[in-house]
């Protein structure tokens, strides 16, 4: 007769929770419409007074004619 399995609890990262529980207040907040939602964080972003870095993007080996 097989033994019975102990039912293993299921393990939470505290980081990935406190992330996705702000996630969904920050979606919420924004009545769950993503345009909103990016006008908000855009909007924030703006008055926050930090500078804002956009990289270019990666080029390619394909791009550079580098071999893969």
């Amino acid at each position: 007769m097989p033994e019975e399995r102990e039912e293993q609890a299921i393990w939470e990262d505290p980081i990935v929770k406190e992330v996705r529980r702000a996630r969904e207040a920050l979606f919420a907040a924004a009545g769950y419409d993503l345009e909103e939602l990016c006008r908000r964080l855009q909007a924030e972003q703006v008055s926050s007074g930090r500078e804002v870095v956009t990289l270019s993007p990666r080029r390619t080996g394909r791009e550079t004619g580098e071999a893969a």
